[in-house]
């Protein structure tokens, strides 16, 4: 049996508070979905891992639009991302996802000396934020680097290539990508 994934669990909440602010029966809903009873209550229960496509199909026979199944079910208390020992190696960690108007991204992005990340470009309309906790890098659009040093910010389109690079030194930022909604 899968585990539950946190994404999963999320939208099968949604899925199960939407079927019963309509009154609908578990049953109906399938029936209506062209689903089996034991796949939507895998879906609601977090345990399985539906398609685009099925998501899709209860959503309309819910008659909702399908970001309402993907909108997360919000912390009920606080969540804490402890720091991660830093390497030899260049890291990337998603710290945290936001939704609201955008999708938001916080990703910890370090960097040792003499190191070049180049990014590809994200899907049209992403912003990128990048804040230099320690060290100095150039980053920005491929074509157009900037320098900056710690405690710099630097906002530029994420949907173009992309690079962060380092010169003598190492360098830890974070970067917060927003990209706009599907839907």
């Amino acid at each position: 049996m899968a585990t539950s994934s946190s994404i999963a669990t999320s939208v099968g909440a949604q899925l199960r508070l939407r079927r019963e602010q309509r009154g609908m029966s578990a049953s109906e809903l399938a029936r209506r979905a062209g689903l089996s009873k034991a796949t939507l209550s895998g879906m609601e229960s977090g345990r399985s891992n539906p398609t685009i496509d099925t998501l899709d199909a209860v959503a309309v026979a819910l008659g909702i639009p399908l970001t309402d199944l993907l909108v997360p079910t919000a912390p009920t208390e606080p969540v804490v991302v402890r720091a991660t020992a830093a390497s030899d190696e260049s890291q990337q960690e998603m710290l945290r996802r936001v939704s609201g108007g955008h999708q938001v991204e916080i990703w910890r992005l370090r960097l040792p000396a003499h190191t070049t990340y180049d990014g590809v470009p994200h899907a049209t309309g992403t912003l990128e934020h990048l804040m230099v906790a320690s060290g100095k890098l150039s980053a920005g659009p491929s074509d157009d680097l900037v320098d900056l040093g710690t405690g710099d910010l630097l906002a530029f389109p994420g949907d173009v290539a992309h690079s962060y690079r380092t010169s003598s030194e190492p360098a830890d930022a974070t970067v917060v990508m927003t990209s706009p909604m599907i839907g």
